[in-house]
C-alpha cells in the first residue's frame, strides 16, 4: 500500500513558522502547581429584594466554599449603566478588580424575554476585553446558570456561553437551569432538594474540576499565534504608521 502524500509537503508559505509554538504533551508538565484555594467570581442578574438569581448564585457559593474555593460575590446595586460613568467610577472599579482576582467565575441570570437581563448584561459589558496588556476574563473557567419564572428553558444559559466565548473564557460543558423558581426555593432562599438541586452541585463540582486542571496553564492555553504575530516589531511599526503615530520607513 503507498504512503499516502503529506498534506503539507507542499509548504505552508503563509505561515511564519518561528512564531508557531506546536502544542506537545511536555508545554503542560513545567508549570509550577499552585496550592492556594481556587478563587471564584459570582456574578447574578437581578436588583429585586426576593431575587432567585441571588439565592441560585449564594447556592454555588455555598457549595464552592464547601469543596475548597474561596468565593466573591459581586452584588451590582448602585452599578451604573455601561458607558454612563468613567472606569474608576467605585462599582466599576470593584468588578474589574474582582474579575482580575478570581480564576473562575459563575454567571446566574433570570430569563427575562426570552434572554439574559440588562443587569446582567451591564456588568459583563463593564469588564473590558483588553485593558492595556491585561485581559479580565481571559482564560478564566466560567459556569452558566439561569432561572425561569416559567417552564424550562436554556435561553438565557445560552447567551451566557456567547458572552463567555467573546470573553474569552473556558465555558465548562455543564450547565443550570431552574424551571418555576419560585418553587425550589423556601422561604429562606435555600433551594429545595432534588434533581434541579443535584444539577448545581454537578456545575460546581466540574467547575472546580476545571478550575483546578486549567488554571496552572490559563497562559499557555489562551497564547495565540495570530496575536504573537501582531507583536512583531515591523507589524507593530506598521499598524503605528497606519493610525499616524509614525511615518514608515522611506516615506
Amino acid at each position: 500500500m503507498n504512503k499516502p502524500k503529506s498534506s503539507c509537503a507542499d509548504g505552508l508559505p503563509n505561515l511564519v513558522g518561528a512564531l508557531l509554538d506546536a502544542p506537545t504533551p511536555g508545554h503542560f508538565g513545567t508549570a509550577e502547581r499552585q496550592r492556594h484555594p481556587p478563587r471564584f467570581l459570582i456574578l447574578y442578574g437581578s436588583l429585586r429584594p426576593r431575587s432567585f438569581s441571588r439565592f441560585l448564585a449564594h447556592e454555588a457559593a455555598r457549595l464552592l466554599e464547601y469543596m475548597g474555593g474561596e468565593v466573591r460575590i459581586y452584588d451590582a446595586h448602585g452599578l451604573p449603566l455601561p458607558d454612563d460613568a468613567t472606569p474608576d467610577h467605585p462599582k466599576v472599579r470593584e468588578l474589574r478588580e474582582l474579575s482580575l482576582w478570581s480564576e473562575g467565575q459563575v454567571w446566574v441570570s433570570p430569563e427575562r424575554h426570552g434572554t439574559i437581563t440588562g443587569v446582567m448584561k451591564s456588568q459583563i459589558d463593564w469588564i473590558p476585553l483588553a485593558e492595556g496588556s491585561v485581559r479580565p476574563t481571559q482564560g478564566r473557567t466560567l459556569a452558566v446558570m439561569q432561572v425561569s419564572g416559567g417552564s424550562q428553558s436554556f435561553n438565557a444559559v445560552n447567551a451566557l456561553r456567547v458572552l463567555g466565548r467573546w470573553m474569552r473564557m473556558i465555558t465548562i460543558p455543564n450547565q443550570s437551569s431552574v424551571p418555576k423558581a419560585f418553587q425550589e426555593f423556601d422561604e429562606a432562599g435555600r433551594m429545595k432538594p432534588g434533581p434541579l438541586y443535584d444539577r448545581v452541585v454537578d456545575v460546581c463540582e466540574e467547575l472546580v474540576k476545571f478550575t483546578l486542571l486549567t488554571r496552572d496553564h490559563a497562559d499557555y492555553l489562551v497564547d495565540r499565534y495570530s496575536e504573537r504575530k501582531d507583536r512583531m516589531p515591523e507589524r507593530l511599526a506598521g499598524i503605528a504608521a497606519d493610525v499616524g503615530f509614525v511615518k514608515p520607513t522611506g516615506s
